[in-house]
């Protein structure tokens, strides 16, 4: 008797049927499960009140996507008391006024973006084993060249009711007692990034501050120049949580250099806290998710826990 060569064959079996599972369920059922993730971070001055920062990214739009449109309509429902979007909202050109139809009750709220490449260069065709190169960028992705969608009219429609655009620069916006003092770079990814000099602070209106440093793509550059800043939180987005994560393993790719472990959710930066959307969507020709659901996610800021006794 042989049976080795059968029970390879049945293991072979089982293994494309494990493979096929997982396509369909990562092509067809995960790209939908819309998710809200929450966290709470004590990190505001003492007597501060609480305030909740809705983090959105990487929508990655295509105007037919309605069951994403309807998550981001519904996402007005949570009152945030501030928006940030990290970047990649579109996919296409024909999802900017799409995109603002959806996002409208938010853009109505204090907010700010930055922009990812998506923002700007309309996705194509890539073979997917480059993400494991370690620069996964085309040649020539971070040559000067004109964006090939309509980047300033998307800067226009998210800043045209008070959303600060943080494209190298830096905004405060005040929130009923706190003032919110934000920094800001273009894409990373592409090798935009300019961290501006620090301003002449004037003191606070208030007496009471928070610092955020806000990008797309978290290279570790980037977010040593937010810790440097003076950052007490800072924000990004483009890892897609890995998109394809495995049991045991975690997410495979980052597609910049911060360390796997940290692709998405809350995790620290030289003792800042860190918080990596996996974002909402994915290109269009890689709209898939394996073990990392779309997301947005809703950070509760308080000041620290009264002290026992007091």
């Amino acid at each position: 008797m042989r049976p080795f060569p059968a029970a390879a064959g049945a293991v072979g079996l089982a293994g494309l049927g494990a493979a096929a599972a997982a396509h369909v369920w990562s092509r067809h059922v995960e790209i939908h499960r819309f998710t809200l993730r929450e966290a709470e971070l004590r990190i505001l001055p003492p007597g501060t009140r609480t305030i909740r920062v809705l983090h959105l990214s990487d929508i990655h739009l295509m105007p037919d996507q309605e069951r994403k449109l309807a998550f981001l309509r519904h996402l007005a429902a949570l009152r945030p008391h501030l928006v940030i979007d990290t970047g990649d909202n579109i996919s296409s050109a024909a999802s900017v006024p799409v995109l603002a139809e959806a996002l409208d009750p938010l853009l109505q709220r204090p907010g700010a973006f930055v922009m990812g490449s998506n923002d700007m260069f309309a996705p194509s065709p890539k073979n997917p084993a480059r993400y494991l190169l370690p620069d996964a960028r085309p040649e020539g992705l971070t040559d000067p060249k004109e964006p090939t969608l309509p980047t300033p009219y998307l800067a226009r429609v998210l800043s045209a009711h008070g959303w600060k655009d943080l494209t190298n620069t830096r905004a405060t916006i005040e929130l009923g007692g706190l003032e919110i003092r934000l920094v800001g770079v273009d894409d990373p990814h592409l090798d935009r990034d300019r961290v501006p000099e620090p301003a002449q602070e004037p003191p606070p209106a208030h007496g009471h501050v928070l610092r955020l440093g806000v990008a797309h793509a978290p290279y570790r550059r980037v977010l040593d120049a937010f810790v440097a800043d003076g950052a007490e939180l800072i924000l990004a987005g483009h890892t897609h949580g890995g998109q394809l994560r495995l049991p045991g393993i975690g997410a495979l790719v980052t597609n910049c250099d911060l360390p796997r472990r940290q692709a998405r959710g809350l995790s620290s930066w030289h003792g800042v806290p860190l918080n990596v959307s996996a974002g909402l969507g994915a290109s269009p020709y890689s709209n898939y998710r394996l073990l990392t659901p779309p997301e947005a996610t809703l950070l509760t800021l308080r000041a620290p826990a009264p002290a026992r006794g007091t």
